[in-house]
């Protein structure tokens, strides 16, 4: 997290794990305050303004990622054709990140932030963010329409005519026949595709700020939606690794500064410190990479499925490692803010996420069962109870 930025104004599931990893790796925690002019000094309440509106910003998509993560967890333990519940496709169903996945991460996330270094140091970083903007721009539109997706099913009236349609490509003929795309969605998944895509027209064309706080709040919730992890110890290990990983590369070199100051792409939130001078035509923000909330998110995530399996009706590692979010968010800001210098803000958010669930558990007598808490991987939820089934008729 940064004190401020100038955002230049011209210029997740077959990617969801690699959108994750460059969030994470191109996070701003870096950046230093610049203006075409030079130094520029926030006011107080421009300040107060902008971070409390970040932090506001960045519980929305922790809060309603974790809560939409349960019914990706619950159409993973029945099987992707046995639960409707708009996961009807197999890129909506949630990626699990193991052990190995979590230990590897910080490693393959170091490579490509360096890579990027290299890339903005050796080419032109023009047409880099031209071919950053078009990317991104997909990508921001088909995670803006799933975003969208659950919203529209509630506003449009029972009456509407919503049509099915399936988008089906195979490869062969007969016994051999493939299929390599299998894709259904019908008129309300159509209406929030042009929605988003017009969000993301008035993107590539303005680079406006809301329009890149839209795509990248929808980038968060469904990195929080759909990346699970598989129990409290691989979340420890990630958790662990990247608050290494963001350490060093903020403290111990320039390369996430720079990376960060020249990467014109929607993974950090932003919000201007001069809105209340300018309106919407301010242009030094204050910002928050994307890293610092999806990391944290999914670990948030997995305790409320924990949270859910104890069947207690109660929320309590949840609401705690909630409250420690905002409470290590905070305190990176307080330290950023005494200090005039640029914090990783990994290095309050692990300790707080981890630390204050496992204290509540201590407390509870749960440690173990939390511990012990395992997710299966989606592929092998259906095939188990089929076999199951078989066994049972075989008897």
């Amino acid at each position: 997290m940064s004190q401020a930025d100038q955002v230049p104004a011209s210029a997740p599931e077959a990617a969801a794990a690699a959108v994750l990893e460059a969030l994470n790796a191109t996070d701003s925690n870096g950046t230093e305050a610049i203006n075409a002019t030079g130094k520029f000094v926030a006011t107080p309440e421009g300040t107060a303004l902008a971070y409390g509106s970040l932090v506001f910003m960045a519980l929305l998509p922790i809060f309603f990622g974790a809560i939409r993560s349960v019914s990706c967890s619950k159409s993973k333990e029945l099987g992707e054709n046995d639960y409707d519940s708009g996961y009807r496709n197999a890129s909506d169903m949630p990626e699990t990140i193991t052990g190995r996945d979590a230990a590897r991460f910080p490693i393959i996330a170091s490579c490509t932030l360096f890579g990027l270094y290299l890339f903005f140091k050796v080419f032109s970083q023009e047409y880099i963010n031209l071919l950053l903007s078009v990317y991104f721009f997909g990508l921001g539109v088909l995670a803006l329409s799933h975003t969208m997706s659950p919203l529209m099913s509630r506003i449009f009236p029972a009456s509407f005519p919503n049509k099915q349609y399936q988008l089906l490509f195979t490869q062969g003929s007969g016994e051999s026949k493939e299929e390599i795309v299998n894709y259904e969605f019908d008129t309300k998944n159509l209406v929030c595709l042009l929605i988003s895509t017009v969000v993301g027209v008035w993107y590539l064309l303005k680079k406006h700020w809301i329009a890149n706080n839209l795509f990248g709040l929808a980038f968060a919730l469904n990195g929080v939606e759909l990346l699970h992890l598989n129990n409290v110890s691989t979340g420890c290990i990630l958790l662990g690794g990247l608050f290494v990983y963001d350490v060093f590369w903020v403290f111990g070199t320039n390369v996430m500064v720079t990376v960060a100051k020249s990467f014109e792409a929607p993974i950090k939130l932003v919000f201007p410190q001069d809105l209340l001078e300018k309106g919407l035509g301010a242009s030094n923000f204050a910002m928050l990479g994307l890293g610092d909330i999806v990391i944290p998110g999914i670990f948030i995530a997995l305790l409320l499925r924990f949270d859910v399996s104890l069947k207690k009706n109660s929320r309590t590692y949840f609401y705690s490692s909630f409250f420690a979010y905002i409470f290590g968010l905070g305190l990176t800001i307080f330290v950023m803010h005494t200090f005039k210098h640029a914090q990783p803000a990994l290095l309050y958010l692990v300790p707080a996420c981890v630390g204050f669930p496992v204290i509540v558990a201590l407390f509870k007598g749960e440690l173990t069962e939390m511990f012990r808490y395992e997710e299966a991987p989606p592929e092998e939820a259906g095939p188990k109870e089929e076999s199951s089934e078989s066994e049972k008729k075989d008897q």
